[in-house]
């Protein structure tokens, strides 16, 4: 059975999503039928055909009202402010992904389900009241056949859960901090301007700049044992795509590196094969554009101190990742039991 998905809002990862799909050969098996984007049709055409973090796309891109042509298939694009008078039900849609970046609320995803998706999918972490919030890889399993309204979670949740999962099996975790080093992002400026968030008014190609972060409550929704046991900061640097995560840990047992590297290295192989791997390669940030997995582990940068103390650089392409996720989860919710 083919899904039908439709998209709100056609931003970063809206057509990243729409890359991923066709990149992945997966348009068999799902069918993007509907896009919703108030921008101009032109420039949505134009920015899935040019993208300067991914490159231009290897399949054909045109646009005849009102349709986004794309690899011969037809995709009904539509402006609409309001969810809620979108063609969902004549379309038959599946899932909608909500990419706008805008709703988080079950409010705002019933809106969808009003107007005849079955399912509703958030690019985003939402209020906590949504059916779930999941992290492909880990508790996709958790997904009900009842759930309408889900969380993606985020790209840090997508690429930290992971490796927490995995040493907290392996070594048992007492508490852990972490760093969020991330690519600037189109909430601040390109140069001086007003932001309600003030050190998001300074130019973001010439700033190391802090922002708030809600990684710790996102990490505590998907693994509730670890409630107040991790605090998180995060700072926005001036590249474009590619983000890395220190992550520092207390384990309940003494380890060395070797034992840490080779835990990571054969769950990477393993079990998360495809969502975590693992290099030991001299790289930097842009050899890991366009890396489809949630998280990518740098054994080069492993370290212990006093046996318990551990820390990690864990790199992941926020767009490129989390939109190869969405895919991923909207699969799963409707194979869901």
């Amino acid at each position: 059975m083919t899904i039908k998905l439709a998209i709100n809002g056609f931003g970063r990862i809206g057509r990243n999503i729409v890359r991923a799909l066709y990149e992945s050969g997966r348009q068999n098996d799902i069918q993007i039928v509907a896009i919703n984007e108030l921008a101009d049709p032109k420039g949505v055409a134009h920015l899935l055909k040019y993208d300067t973090s991914h490159g231009r796309f290897a399949f054909d891109v045109s646009h005849q009202a009102p349709y986004l042509n794309v690899a011969g298939d037809s995709i009904q694009l539509f402006s609409e402010a309001d969810p809620s008078l979108l063609p969902w039900q004549a379309l038959d849609v599946d899932v909608v992904l909500e990419c706008t970046g805008v709703f988080h609320s079950r409010q705002d995803a019933q809106k969808h389900l009003n107007a005849g998706a079955k399912k509703v999918l958030f690019s985003q972490p939402a209020d906590a009241d949504v059916d779930a919030t999941i992290v492909y890889g880990i508790n996709e399993e958790e997904l009900a056949s009842s759930h309408t309204i889900v969380s993606n979670g985020s790209c840090t949740t997508n690429c930290i859960v992971p490796v927490i999962k995995v040493l907290d099996d392996a070594f048992g975790i007492e508490s852990g901090a972490i760093t969020t080093i991330h690519a600037s992002m189109n909430d601040q400026q390109v140069i001086d301007a007003y932001h309600s968030d003030l050190r998001r008014t300074r130019a973001a190609s010439q700033s190391i700049i802090p922002v708030d972060t809600k990684l710790a409550r996102g990490i505590e929704r998907i693994l509730p044992k670890f409630h107040s046991r991790f605090e998180a900061i995060a700072v926005r640097v001036p590249t474009i795509n590619v983000t890395a995560m220190d992550l520092s840990v207390t384990l309940n047992q003494d380890v060395d590196l070797v034992k840490v590297n080779e835990v990571l290295s054969k769950a990477a192989s393993g079990r998360l094969e495809g969502i975590l791997s693992y290099t030991e390669e001299p790289l930097v940030s842009v050899d890991f554009n366009h890396d489809p997995h949630s998280c990518i582990i740098d054994g080069t940068q492993t370290r212990v101190s006093h046996k318990r103390l551990v820390k990690l650089l864990v790199w992941c392409d926020n767009e490129w990742g989390f939109a190869n996720r969405m895919l991923d989860t909207a699969v799963a919710m409707l194979a869901a039991k």
